[in-house]
């Protein structure tokens, strides 16, 4: 395995790994789907790799989505395709 290291050299995460995605959003729409879709524009997204759990008001709701990485850039790239969808709330 390869240790994959920041731009400051860190070392962070041995690749590949499997790696947890987490957005929390309004549980309204298809902000499950919008999740998967960004995520999926990197790396493929089993079915089953997908978990939704609302918030105890039922407001909002909490996307898991669980993927195999193979490099700190395909982990990058997700980040960023999260922070664009318009209705994320917060993002672990």
């Amino acid at each position: 395995m390869k240790v994959e290291k920041n731009p400051q050299g860190e070392d962070l995460l041995e690749f590949p790994c499997d790696h947890q995605f987490k957005a929390f959003g309004p549980n309204e729409g298809d902000f499950s789907a919008t999740v998967r879709k960004a995520i999926g524009s990197v790396v493929s997204v089993p079915l089953d790799a997908v978990r939704s759990r609302p918030s105890s008001r039922g407001s909002y709701v909490c996307v898991s989505v669980l993927v195999r990485l193979h490099s700190y850039d395909q982990m990058k790239r997700i980040y960023s395709a999260l922070q664009d969808i318009d209705e994320l709330k917060y993002l672990l």
